[in-house]
């Protein structure tokens, strides 16, 4: 890329076909109409499957070498802080201790950039946070308050807890307290061993020079011990206070880290960054010395956050997206490398979808599940066979084995996934402003005696009743492969998703699936239990019968919705003579 790019002093933000990519620092949900690139400027590079748009890019690249982030001179305490560090301040002079208190990290970084943050991590020089919390709290009892949910957090290698951390409750806040400390790591460990450090040590220990800040409770001053952090936060710079390679080396989930804030601030990786986060060395450390459960953690906060599609573009420039997405050994059909170019343009496409209908018809839930289906939509027909010869999903792997994410994840994007085709089946007589509908509705599913005129609504109850309340996930899922005859890896190059369009398909869908009254079908009671159902049919255990009767009536319910239990009852008693007759 640099090779093809050699012109531009910053690397351009990745361009696919919509201008998500282009730098949206302070913004979070925007509709932003979808760009429509001449064929000729999307040119193939170094990496395989990402495309890059020439004359754009080189305007986002002077666009980021002009911009300054607005960086306050001082931190301005609101009044719940003030008597935090008041009461922390007093401790000291009540036991005439000679420690100095300073905030790390985030929270300082957060208020120079003008945000409010409850994270407030305490940096202790020359004691343990235990024993100073225990001070903290003598204090307030010999002040008549009360200290309220005192704590000891036990270091805990294994889940990257190096360090023991006290914790006390001060005005509603959660505050920890950790002494300053110096890291020595192993080779083959990203388990570091701990000292006792100065405030400089522990700054240059730090993954980034923007969270090695410290701001000076005793002083009520900043400081920046690396020399760079305010000047990189200015600068929207991501740099590491050490070399990058040795800082990833010695701890390479700072790489992703590094990433997330990347793509969170809107900031630029500095090249030599980029260099070492890309290397093998750094790839394979990832590998060995961080555990799938970390890894999963730092990619849900990416999916999960402000920039996702910026923070994949990152993993997937910086050759990591195999490293972190690990599909299993054997998979069916082979998935090229080049897929994780579409896995991304999905993901922008859904992440656009999303703003342009409105943020607010999904709940974060939805949207994160969404995000994750998106992503991993070039994968929806792969899998692989477990030890037994069942063939599993693909993306059951990678959340379970790669991610290590929550069990109900890969269900619910795997159940996202297969009402597609359904979906691209209903869509096109959803939208329809024809009254007249078709005989037949392929469901993959017999529709028992419904009027031709309620085969509509009842294949789409039953629809509903699967993907529950991620019905509008897999309608927006389905719109970016509508239609379904289209050759998309193609299309969605040559055309750019035409979002607009995709748009207006979803909004009509849902408007008839609303106004079909099925907008919480799943919430319906069956008129008829499956005792009722044993006593029509004289049975005297359930099973199978009984389960193919209790998908008979609720087609029946979803055709007559306005229909009673003794309907529902006539009904089934008159269609089960019919079946034994014919029997």
């Amino acid at each position: 890329m640099r090779a093809f790019l050699n012109t531009v002093k910053l690397d351009p933000l990745r361009l696919f076909f919509s201008p998500s990519l282009l730098n949206r620092r302070k913004t979070n949900f925007v509709s932003l109409p979808s760009f429509s690139y001449p064929s000729k400027t999307l040119t193939r590079i170094q990496t395989p499957g990402v495309f890059y748009c020439k004359e754009m890019a080189t305007v986002s690249s002077e666009a980021a070498a002009r911009a300054v982030i607005e960086v306050k001179d001082k931190i301005e305490l609101n009044e719940v802080e003030k008597q935090i560090f008041d009461r922390l301040v007093n401790t000291l002079r009540h036991f005439n201790l000679n420690t100095e208190l300073r905030v790390a990290g985030g929270w300082v970084r957060d208020k120079l950039l003008g945000k409010e943050c409850c994270d407030i991590d305490i940096a202790i020089d020359n004691m343990l946070g235990s024993e100073f919390v225990d001070k903290v709290r003598e204090y307030l009892l010999s002040t008549g308050e009360e200290a309220h949910g005192v704590g000891v957090i036990p270091r805990n290698p294994d889940q990257s807890k190096h360090l023991e951390t006290a914790r006390m409750r001060l005005l509603d806040l959660w505050i920890d307290f950790v002494n300053l400390r110096s890291e020595d790591y192993s080779e083959n460990s990203r388990i570091p061993t701990m000292t006792f450090g100065t405030a400089k040590e522990d700054a240059y220990r730090r993954d980034l020079t923007i969270n090695s800040l410290f701001y000076n409770i005793n002083t009520s001053s900043v400081e920046d011990l690396t020399g760079r952090g305010i000047e990189d936060l200015k600068s929207g710079k991501i740099v590491t206070p050490l070399p990058p390679k040795d800082t990833f080396l010695d701890d390479p989930l700072r790489v992703l880290r590094a990433i997330r804030f990347g793509a969170r601030f809107g900031f630029v990786l500095e090249e030599e960054l980029k260099e070492a986060a890309a290397c093998d060395d750094v790839k394979n450390a990832l590998k060995a010395k961080i555990s799938k459960e970390r890894i999963g953690t730092e990619i849900d906060l990416m999916i999960s956050g402000n920039q996702p599609v910026k923070a994949m573009t990152y993993i997937a420039d910086l050759t990591l997206f195999w490293v972190v997405f690990n599909l299993h050994p054997k998979v069916e059909p082979t998935v090229s490398e080049e897929c994780q170019g579409l896995c991304v343009a999905y993901l922008d496409a859904a992440w656009n979808l999303i703003h342009l209908i409105g943020g607010s018809s999904f709940t974060g839930e939805q949207r994160r599940l969404c995000l994750y289906a998106a992503l991993f939509l070039p994968f929806r027909n792969t899998i692989y066979k477990d030890e037994k010869g069942k063939k599993v999903p693909v993306v059951n792997y990678i959340f379970r084995d790669s991610l290590k994410q929550k069990a109900s994840d890969p269900e619910t994007v795997i159940k996202i996934h297969r009402s597609l085709e359904k979906f691209l089946t209903l869509i096109p007589l959803l939208i329809s402003n024809d009254d007249t509908q078709p005989a037949e509705v392929d469901m993959g599913m017999e529709l028992f005696d419904v009027p031709i005129t309620s085969k509509l609504r009842v294949a789409t109850g039953f629809l509903l009743r699967e993907v529950k309340e991620f019905w509008r996930v897999g309608l927006l899922i389905s719109t970016m492969l509508y239609p379904s005859d289209t050759d998309s890896t193609q299309d969605f190059l040559e055309k750019k998703f035409e979002l607009d369009r995709r748009k207006d398909l979803f909004k009509a869908a849902e408007d008839a699936i609303v106004n079909l009254g099925l907008e919480k079908v799943w919430d319906l009671k069956p008129l008829v239990n499956g005792k009722d159902i044993m006593t029509v049919l004289q049975l005297k255990s359930g099973g199978p019968v009984v389960k193919e009767w209790q998908q008979k009536l609720f087609a029946w319910q979803f055709a007559h919705p306005a229909g009673t239990v003794e309907e529902c009852l006539d009904w089934m008693k008159e269609t089960h003579l019919k079946r034994a007759k014919m029997e």
